[in-house]
């Protein structure tokens, strides 16, 4: 039995199996746990949504932004960007089924026995680990909801700057949500950055999330995908960057959790 890992599918189906052949994913007896984005961009989101489908007693899944965006659509209606090329994906009879499975996945995963935080962007400096899974907990709960439409609909309301127990539930919501699936920087005070997207910053002002002075002893390991442009380097051991961009030509990463070992295979498109 073996517990893995993998960074980022974003529809990248050919490649993601490709990477279990490697490993010789056994579905009967091991597991895997996706960071996030499971669809969106890529050429085959439908294909990676049947899998997880076919094997959700095996699978376990730290949503990400595009699959909460994906999920807001089907639920409020909205449409969806042709960028993200998910019209099989809505076309298809099964979407309710897939949209009720990605409901029950989480947002933040501990694993004690491998000694492995997960989440789709990372850990918010301020937040402990039981701290952050009692957060992701919150927000489980309220897209499990009966108001579940109402959280999606919320969710693209302006960031709040900082966390209150006076900020209501949709806007603490919105802030954990935010922090889980959307974080890569972090201004000196803490506040999210979410305009910058690259590996660099041209600013003094904002720093990488697992740039914080916290992270320097954290003796805890953090799995992470949702920063394409790291390339999987985070200059740190036990900080492991998962997203190397396979829908953007790059690879796509598997991390093997007991003893932290990485594979890889190349993006169809470098081909």
């Amino acid at each position: 039995m073996a517990n893995y890992a993998i960074g980022d599918l974003q529809g990248c189906f050919d490649e993601f199996q490709a990477l279990l052949q490697q490993v010789d994913f056994n579905p009967s007896k091991d597991h895997l746990y996706l960071v996030g984005d499971i669809v969106a961009r890529g050429p085959n989101s439908l294909a990676c949504l049947e899998y997880l489908y076919q094997n959700q007693n095996s699978i376990t899944v730290t949503l990400g932004n595009h699959d909460l965006h994906l999920i807001a659509c089907y639920l409020l209606g909205k449409p969806i960007n042709p960028k993200d090329k998910l019209d099989t994906v809505f076309d298809s009879p099964k979407l309710p089924a897939y949209i009720e499975l990605l409901l029950k996945q989480p947002l933040a995963l501990w694993l004690e026995q491998e000694n492995v935080f997960i989440s789709h962007a990372g850990l918010n400096p301020d937040w402990s680990i039981k701290q952050a899974l009692n957060h992701a907990q919150f927000a489980q709960k309220c897209y499990q909801s009966s108001e579940a439409q109402i959280f999606f609909q919320r969710m693209y309301d302006q960031h709040p700057p900082s966390w209150s127990e006076q900020l209501t539930q949709y806007e603490q919501f919105r802030f954990i949500v935010n922090y889980f699936t959307r974080m890569r920087y972090l201004t000196v005070d803490g506040q999210l950055d979410l305009k910058c997207k690259g590996a660099t910053a041209d600013s003094n002002t904002i720093i990488p999330w697992f740039s914080h002075s916290r992270f320097s002893t954290f003796k805890n390991h953090i799995v992470f995908g949702h920063w394409a442009s790291l390339e999987g380097k985070t200059g740190l051991k036990n900080i492991h960057a998962l997203d190397t961009g396979c829908v953007w030509g790059g690879s796509m990463t598997l991390m093997e959790l007991k003893n932290k070992q990485c594979f890889s295979v190349i993006s169809a498109k470098s081909n």
